[in-house]
């Protein structure tokens, strides 16, 4: 099959994440993590028919995920809680901190169930230890802790019917696969879905197609690797650069694939791990948004928080 990569936004996102695509307004929206610590925005909105890209600063945050609200506006899983944000105001509303007692620790990767809940996990900002929590946030804005032991959460997504969720801990070489209770919002069942122990990439953000496989943004190896939903690896599509770090369908069909990178090359992790090759600067088009096209193949809308 014939497919085309090209690059749509060169902004050299120190660490781009959280890719999503609106099929209401068929805009696309990420972050750059960690680039308010470079100076950077590090909120973004991306209208693929003109090419116009919109940015916002929050400049006391690290972001680690958003996602749409029923009502308008965004949901987001920063550093030390949940949060509402107007992209037009940039208003910023707390609505829960998250483990206020471990300071190393920050909100990452996120996203939103059929019922309208946001699922978000933490990360140890040293890379080190799994002391981080998975975190649910229901319409109702009450929080739960549903899970535990991370080093740093990338990835959870939903199986098209409802039934499996999936969510990586990156420094612990692993995705995980869990039965999910659409009405409660509820795990169990907690198993090995994906290892990558034995590669030389690790699993970063992920989304699921309408198929029922799993892709996912490799980093280092640069690839993004399509699984059917027992885990078998059905393609690899190579990058133009390493550290690809998620994954998001997109376009009027959702048949494209927008995937965010990093530019980033200092790991405070390093020292405990060796995932990461040492390099003196970026690689070039480092922390670009790139889009996939003609893999024939279509994704699921995101849903919307229902709060």
């Amino acid at each position: 099959m014939t497919y085309k990569i090209e690059r749509v936004v060169e902004c050299e996102n120190y660490l781009g994440e959280s890719p999503l695509w609106d099929i209401e307004s068929g805009m696309f929206y990420w972050v750059d993590g960690t680039g308010r610590r470079k100076g950077k925005d590090n909120i973004f909105r991306l209208n693929p028919r003109s090419g116009k890209v919109e940015t916002r600063s929050i400049p006391d945050h690290d972001i680690g995920a958003l996602a749409l609200r029923k009502d308008g506006g965004l949901v987001m899983a920063v550093d030390d809680g949940f949060y509402f944000y107007d992209f037009d105001s940039e208003k910023l509303e707390l609505i829960h901190k998250i483990e206020e007692d471990q300071p190393r620790t920050r909100l990452n990767d996120g996203k939103v169930d059929r019922r309208g809940r946001f699922v978000a996990g933490g990360m140890d900002d040293q890379e080190e230890l799994d002391i981080c929590g998975l975190w649910r946030l229901d319409p109702d804005l009450s929080v739960s802790q549903i899970g535990g032991g991370i080093i740093c959460t990338n990835g959870p997504s939903w199986s098209p019917d409802d039934k499996t969720f999936y969510v990586t801990c990156t420094f612990q070489d692993i995705m995980w696969a869990y039965d999910y209770d659409i009405e409660t919002g509820a795990l169990s069942n907690q198993r090995e879905f994906v290892s990558t122990k034995d590669i030389a990439g690790v699993c970063d953000g992920s989304t699921v197609d309408a198929e029922g496989c799993v892709w996912t943004a490799e980093l280092v190896t640069g690839e993004i690797v399509r699984r059917t939903p027992d885990g078998i690896e059905e393609r690899r599509i190579g990058m133009p650069v390493k550290n690809v770090t998620s994954v998001m369908f997109g376009g009027d069909n959702l048949d494209e694939i927008y995937v965010t990178s990093m530019a980033r090359i200092d790991h405070p992790g390093a020292e405990h791990h060796d995932t990461f090759v040492v390099e003196t600067k970026p690689q070039f088009g480092a922390g670009s948004v790139f889009k996939v096209s003609g893999l024939g193949i279509q994704g699921v809308p995101e849903p919307r928080f229902g709060g």
